[in-house]
């Protein structure tokens, strides 16, 4: 058995979950077996991306977990980056 933590943020909640899984468990198998998507039925795996410590993972149903990874479910950005910015710095002009 290999110990994990399922994450997930939202601006007013954020939850993790620790949760022990068979060796070579996956991503996919943390997030389904952790109940987090009952927690957050908001959450939509097709359209939201998921990693391990920061780092996007392609296909979460391939990636092997290994002992103390945590997996995080991503939310959708509601503003780009660029544009944020760029109003930040229109806004001190």
């Amino acid at each position: 058995m290999i110990r994990v933590e399922v994450a997930y943020a939202r601006p007013d909640t954020q939850r993790l979950i620790a949760l022990s899984l068979p060796e070579g468990s996956t991503a996919l198998d943390a997030i389904r077996e952790s109940g987090i998507e009952e927690l957050f039925p908001s959450i939509d795996l097709e359209h939201q991306s998921v990693g391990v410590f920061s780092q996007v993972i392609a296909e979460p149903g391939l990636y092997r977990l290994r002992e103390g990874d945590r997996v995080e479910i991503y939310r959708p950005l509601e503003i780009d980056p660029k544009e944020a910015r760029a109003k930040r710095a229109g806004t001190r002009r």
